[in-house]
């Protein structure tokens, strides 16, 4: 069921109770009726009981405590007084029943003290907790019952003071989480109910209005607080009343209008009966006051113990409440104390590496001094047979002190500058320590060598300990090594105003002398490295340029044969190029879609690859000119890489998001999947025979570990490297050395190290307009392509305007 949106209602407290706020109410009812107490003829302003009320929908309700009225927050675990009624096998209990009714007129009671009309004073108004705790909501069955009646003009009215109390405002929106929660409940009850086929709910809540419509109202009089009594007559008498069916209980409801009880009721219940009667006396005046029926015998005999039940009740609250704050404190202690063994765990690991670094630097301290001394006793013992000879090797050494003087101080300014780009990356070298050191540590396979080595584990550990603080030193000591990219040089192009600039791929020949170019304006560009470094010129022409009838995706040189270099285009041709003739040598048109890759072999220089958007890997022998093996997908091929050792191995990026590696020996299925990117993987590069990185376009490289190839799927990467932006272009992909270089799409080159995964270095392109050669903000443009100059610190990369440049880690 949906609830009526009640958002004018809430609550303050002060000391022990909560009461109802006169300057809330008055404000919100400018229309008050300053001369009675009662309803007064008017138009309908409101639709349900408690608007001038602020709408008591409480989602908070009120019970007994200190004599006082108080609010208690609805609970999820709370069930409709509706439901709990017409349970089948709910057994009457006079206590229980007399303690539940005090509750409601104790509600009523607030109400009219302050003016008020309750009318919705029906079971499916009111919810209660697993200990009887009563609580006044205001549901989608109050709200929609009171919209079709015409009774229910206006509800509510206050004197001319307003209504006196403390604010029990509090919005629907601070409370939807209770709103839901109440939702939850009604739609349960419905639910549970209806698949008794016992008590049908939403019939019996259309009976219910009927039910609860006090005679005066029926004829078309407005409510009043004496309606509110019938009403309260009502729900008392249904308190007592059981039936075995929606049928009974429609007709026992409906023969109470009329003040005829059945028997059961009169022999069991006569106090019960008598009292009913009372509260539902045709006239309006010979009904009680409120204050009468709380006053009544009826209510005030068994007040011990009424009082001894709601001790109890109050004594098992409490000690429900201590038991859930022991139950907290229970968990958070326990979660304390795991972060504190943790805690423990890692400084006494950090205290083990530190003294293991300890020893290496004294060990390394010896060494040194040794070295020194020997150094000092050739001078002081070495035979002087002429003074020039000593003369030289004083020379020399006060020389050497000198260079190492001018050494330490350059030091000194380097390890500045270290220690600040250390510290600023504190937090992901600290994460990239305890990774590094976990994978070390590993534990080992009861079968492995090292396990029955006859070692200790200590010995063992020790082992392990010394070589991966020495991985982890390299990693670092190669991460700091170096402060920025420098451009090296710019390479000026004659088509500079050419449209269709963009590079998609770069390559550098086996000997870095010269560097190719290709992209969209169908050409293959060669470049001579030193001409370009060395060159003053305004214009760079290429050595060599060689034209295609397509847009080229990608390029690679033949590392064994110097001038051949492969080609994959968007017509999904292969081709390779004798560059030294300045034409075709090959071409090969097996590919039914784009080709987006190609790549030659280091181990065997007439093995090349290239993967389609046909969803496929092709293998050719460039002795015989076509295809030599096929490894079919599902998703387009978007790059491939054999690795640097091997021609029986190959890995290629999918755009099902994943990473294949391929023996070239057994085709028909992957050796291994690596997954763990959200998008399309556009590139593979091995780092080495054992490890492999990949790009994707959600953002991220990753690093992964052949090692872990056993088990077919490995779907937790070594390395996650991120800092860069690639969402939907290729960008390039190059590594040497452990550096990885990335392009990215804020046009911008960055620079990784394979063992941490932030950014070592990075390079902004200037944007420039080339008809004026002004600095302009363009956001559409992007790095396309980069690739490192061998084993070197120097690379070349490209954007997507043609604008080339070779930059050096220095």
């Amino acid at each position: 069921m949906k609830m009526e949106n009640l958002s004018e209602f809430g609550y303050q407290v002060s000391g022990s109770s909560r009461g109802l706020n006169s300057s809330e109410a008055s404000n919100r009812n400018p229309r008050s009726d300053h001369d009675s107490g009662i309803i007064a003829d008017r138009t309908r302003q409101d639709k349900s009981v408690l608007t001038r009320l602020n709408r008591v929908r409480t989602q908070f309700g009120y019970f007994r405590e200190d004599a006082g009225a108080v609010i208690r927050p609805v609970e999820q675990k709370d069930v409709s007084l509706r439901q709990w009624l017409d349970e089948r096998t709910r057994v009457v209990n006079a206590f229980e029943c007399l303690h539940i009714f005090i509750q409601i007129v104790e509600i009523v009671n607030l109400a009219h003290s302050q003016g008020i009309v309750v009318h919705n004073i029906r079971p499916s108004c009111f919810v209660m907790s697993s200990l009887n705790r009563v609580s006044f909501i205001e549901s989608a069955s109050c709200s929609d019952s009171d919209s079709d009646s015409e009774s229910n003009d206006d509800v509510l009215t206050s004197q001319e003071t307003g209504l006196k109390g403390q604010n029990l405002a509090h919005t629907v929106s601070e409370n939807t989480w209770l709103q839901s929660s109440l939702e939850n409940l009604e739609a349960s009850c419905s639910e549970q109910t209806e698949k008794k086929q016992h008590f049908p709910m939403k019939r019996i809540l259309e009976m219910e209005t009927d039910w609860y419509t006090s005679p005066e109202e029926a004829e078309g009089s407005p409510g009043s607080f004496a309606s509110d009594v019938y009403r309260l007559g009502v729900l008392l008498f249904e308190l007592y009343c059981t039936c075995n069916s929606a049928e009974e209980k429609n007709a026992t409801m409906s023969s109470l209008r009329h003040r005829v009880f059945p028997p059961p009721i009169l022999l069991k219940w006569p106090k019960v009966a008598l009292f009913c009667l009372w509260l539902l006396h045709p006239e309006p005046a010979s009904r009680p006051k409120i204050d009468e029926v709380l006053q009544s015998e009826f209510l005030t005999e068994p007040k011990d113990k009424l009082d001894e039940r709601v001790a109890a009740i109050d004594l098992k609250e409490k000690f429900d409440d201590q038991d859930l704050l022991l139950e907290f404190l229970l968990v958070m202690q326990q979660r304390k104390q795991e972060a504190a063994d943790n805690l423990r765990n890692i400084v006494s690991a950090v205290t083990s590496d530190l003294q293991e670094v300890a020893k290496l630097e004294s060990l390394i301290n010896r060494k040194q001094e040794s070295n020194t001394n020997l150094g000092v006793q050739v001078v002081e013992d070495s035979p002087s047979n002429s003074s020039s000879s000593g003369f030289r090797k004083r020379t020399r050494l006060i020389t050497n002190v000198h260079q190492n003087e001018y050494h330490a101080s350059e030091n000194r300014g380097n390890s500045s500058a270290q220690s600040s780009r250390l510290m600023r990356n504190f937090r992901k070298l600290e994460s990239a320590y305890f990774s590094t050191r976990q994978r070390a540590f590993r534990p080992v396979n009861s079968n492995s060598k090292e396990s029955v080595s006859g070692f200790s584990s200590e010995d063992q550990f020790a082992g392990r300990r010394s070589r991966w603080i020495n991985s982890f030193l390299d990693g670092l000591c190669k991460y700091l090594s170096f402060s920025k990219l420098k451009v090296k040089a710019d390479l000026k192009q004659a088509d500079l105003l050419s449209s269709s600039n963009l590079v998609c791929s770069l390559s550098f020949d086996r000997d870095g002398d010269f560097f190719a170019t290709a992209g969209v304006n169908k050409k293959i560009k060669v470049f001579e490295y030193d001409s370009i470094l060395n060159g003053n010129r305004d214009i760079h022409y290429p050595v060599v340029e060689m034209a295609s009838r397509s847009k080229f995706s990608s390029i690679c040189w033949n590392s064994y044969i110097k001038g051949q270099i492969a080609s994959s285009n968007f017509d999904g041709v292969v081709q390779v190029w004798d560059v030294t003739r300045n034409e075709v040598y090959m071409e090969m048109r097996e590919h039914e879609k784009r080709a987006w890759s190609v790549d030659f072999s280091s181990a065997d220089p007439t093995l090349l690859a290239s993967g389609s958007d046909d969803g496929s890997v092709k293998l050719w022998n460039i002795n015989q000119g076509a295809s030599v093996g096929t490894i079919k997908t599902k998703a387009n091929v978007c790059s491939v890489q054999f690795p640097l050792d091997s021609g029986n191995s190959l890995a290629f990026g999918s755009a099902d998001y994943r990473v294949y590696y391929y023996d070239l020996r057994n085709p028909s299925k992957p050796v291994c999947m690596f997954v763990g990117h959200e998008k399309s993987v556009s590139y593979v590069k091995f780092i080495d025979s054992t490890t492999l990185v990949s790009s994707s376009t959600d953002n991220t490289l990753k690093l992964w570990d052949l090692s872990e190839c056993s088990s077919h799927v490995v779907d937790c990467p070594v390395q996650s490297f991120t800092g860069h932006t690639n969402v939907k272009n290729f960008v390039g992909l190059s590594v040497s050395d452990g550096y990885i270089a990335t392009g990215s799409e804020t046009n911008e080159v960055f620079v990784y190290h394979k063992a941490f995964p932030m950014p070592a270095l990075s390079y902004k392109f200037n944007s420039t307009d080339p008809l004026s050669g002004d600095e302009v903000d363009d956001a559409e443009q992007f790095v396309s392509s980069v690739c490192w100059r061998n084993q070197s610190s120097t690379l070349v990369a490209a954007n997507s305007m043609g604008d080339i440049k070779l930059l050096e880690m220095v």
